[in-house]
């Protein structure tokens, strides 16, 4: 039963990106039952007592904000704080879906082998996305096989928004890394030639090529999408932790420099010159705050935290309350912030905000920790692709609105539950 509920949970993160980014109601509606169903057959387990029914104490950094924030928008929804009542029971229910989904992530993600298994699944779904993208982005003309939607120039995968793929490809490629560092050679000592070539065949041989090839995937998927903020915040954020692991790293692998390297040589500049990263680049050099609305749309939201400080507008309600406060029309249509942190302030006021992102930090600062003070290699590198994608996503949610996807906070939530689960867990 323990293996069921396991693998569940892993075919739940699969699932949640395919259908259109859970960017529909019914679409994120099927994750919550799927999560909820989940958590009742662990309820069984636990009547059986084949299972302890609450998490381990170092999920609370996790479980604890996730939980105040059910309960505000709850007392949004009865104290009638909410502007859009309806649209802030949707957003009770993603939450509440995603404070069980860390719940079941931290009671049976327990022990190395489960803390691999399931990293490879947060892997194996990006992969997947990246072949989907690539696969659609360059079949020119040809509309997405199950729900006919056309596309462009910009790869777009399962989701209906570039920059969301981009974000997501980001969260599963930091991942990937991680994965790959805790895979190479400790062994530091000097060896003849001929071990060098034996040791290079069981490279191309072993799952580390497969993930190194799964990985090339997932950057061109990434460049595809010509996201702006997308590919600089996952390499500023790529650059920023390889240059502090340099640092810090506790008994750093062998080739740890190397592989690196080959991250903007190898991926960034020979592949990306192959599937337009030059593109990518034309438009941060086109970009302009003349030509840009969405300066205009934070500018115009401010006004909606001055008014509502404390309590907020209501959870998913800024679609609905936005129109009232810009004062002209904007080229284009704005149903969010495109800016996460803009967007939760206005429709959970401050104090919430704050400690949601305080969540984020103190994930941030543990996976730091966990570099610098482990000694397991799957923790280590585990710990390395979750200081990449957290800080990845608080750079590119100044920009975005990311989190808003079901399917991105349902990555985003499992990578903070692994950075708690790396870092605390007993090596036995």
């Amino acid at each position: 039963m323990q293996n069921f509920i396991f693998y569940n949970i892993c075919a739940v993160i699969f699932y949640a990106p395919i259908p259109l980014g859970a960017n529909r109601i019914w679409a994120s509606s099927s994750i919550e039952f799927w999560v909820f169903a989940i958590f009742i057959v662990h309820l069984m387990t636990v009547i059986k007592r084949d299972k302890p029914l609450f998490p381990p104490r170092y999920s609370l950094p996790v479980l604890i904000p996730l939980t105040v924030t059910c309960v505000w928008l709850l007392l949004q929804i009865l104290a009638g704080l909410s502007l859009d009542p309806a649209a802030t029971q949707l957003m009770l229910l993603k939450t509440f879906a995603l404070t069980l989904l860390a719940w079941l992530i931290c009671c049976y993600v327990t022990d190395k082998k489960t803390v691999y298994q399931f990293a490879l699944a947060l892997f194996l779904a990006g992969v997947y996305q990246g072949i989907y993208a690539s696969w659609l982005n360059l079949s020119v003309g040809s509309p997405s096989p199950v729900f006919g939607i056309p596309y462009g120039n910009r790869a777009n995968g399962t989701f209906v928004y570039q920059n969301q793929l981009a974000n997501y490809l980001a969260l599963t490629l930091s991942i990937g890394i991680g994965i790959l560092i805790s895979q190479l050679s400790y062994d530091h000592s000097r060896s003849r030639l001929r071990d060098r070539i034996r040791a290079l065949a069981n490279i191309l041989l072993s799952a580390k090529m497969v993930i190194r090839l799964g990985l090339i995937i997932m950057f061109i998927g990434l460049i595809l999408t010509r996201s702006r903020m997308g590919n600089s915040a996952f390499f500023m954020a790529l650059a920023a932790v390889s240059l502090l692991a340099l640092f810090i790293y506790n008994h750093p692998p062998k080739n740890l420099k190397l592989l690196i390297i080959s991250f903007f040589v190898l991926d960034l500049i020979l592949i990306g010159s192959i599937f337009g990263v030059e593109k990518v680049r034309q438009r941060l050099v086109e970009t302009s705050l003349a030509s840009e609305t969405r300066d205009e749309v934070v500018r115009d939201a401010l006004p909606m935290i001055q008014d509502q400080p404390i309590f907020g507008s209501g959870g998913g309600s800024f679609y609905s309350s936005f129109p009232r406060y810009h004062p002209e029309v904007y080229s284009g249509f704005y149903d969010h912030a495109h800016n996460d942190y803009i967007q939760f302030a206005v429709e959970l006021g401050l104090p919430i905000t704050l400690m949601l992102g305080a969540m984020m930090l103190y994930c941030l600062l543990l996976s730091v920790r966990t570099m610098k003070t482990r000694r397991p290699p799957l923790f280590q590198g585990i710990a390395f692709g979750s200081c990449i994608a957290i800080l990845h996503m608080l750079l590119h949610s100044t920009v975005d609105f990311s989190l808003q996807s079901p399917a991105i906070a349902v990555m985003f939530v499992s990578i903070l539950s692994l950075s708690l689960i790396v870092g605390r867990l007993s090596r036995g």
